[in-house]
């Protein structure tokens, strides 16, 4: 006797979660435009998913660090990834809330090339009631060849009467 088929997808479902991550898109495309600091840096939200986003910053002369070499500057690349990791938080959550970064720490392990834009990867890959845990990667053409890493935490607003104490 065979095994009875598995059912079929329930549609509802895979339309509710296609509806979260439209929601979860618009609110992360928003992220450049209304963030001041992501916007002067010129930062574009390139993709983003249920957990995760990809952000570019366009090489800008203004934000060269050493006019010698004309590299980026490292707190340049040090606001991609906390944008990014950010991001992918924000792509995790249910609901749009605040948050903040509680700790972010980077590896630098090349400089970037001079006139090419850096793209940040960054995947929140653990929410706690109260904190998102994101890693994330800036490089050129590859994740496998990356100019820095990062590794951050990030708190979650709570609403009042969920445990905050006065």
């Amino acid at each position: 006797m065979s095994e009875p088929a598995p059912p079929p997808p329930d549609d509802e479902d895979e339309a509710e979660r296609e509806r979260k991550r439209a929601r979860r898109r618009a609110w992360n495309f928003g992220f450049s435009e209304n963030v001041p600091h992501n916007r002067a840096l010129g930062m574009v939200v390139e993709d983003i998913d249920d957990n995760w986003a990809r952000l570019r910053l366009p090489y800008d002369v203004r934000l060269v660090g050493n006019p010698e070499t004309g590299v980026l500057h490292g707190g340049a690349i040090t606001a991609l990834l906390d944008a990014c990791s950010g991001a992918a938080v924000f792509a995790s959550l249910d609901r749009m809330q605040p948050i903040a970064t509680l700790d972010l720490r980077i590896d630098y392990l090349r400089p970037g090339e001079v006139g090419r834009d850096v793209v940040a990867r960054a995947t929140c890959y653990h929410l706690s009631r109260n904190v998102g845990f994101a890693r994330a990667v800036a490089y050129h053409d590859s994740e496998d060849h990356p100019i820095a890493t990062a590794a951050g935490t990030f708190m979650i607003a709570t609403t009042p009467g969920t445990g905050r104490k006065p």
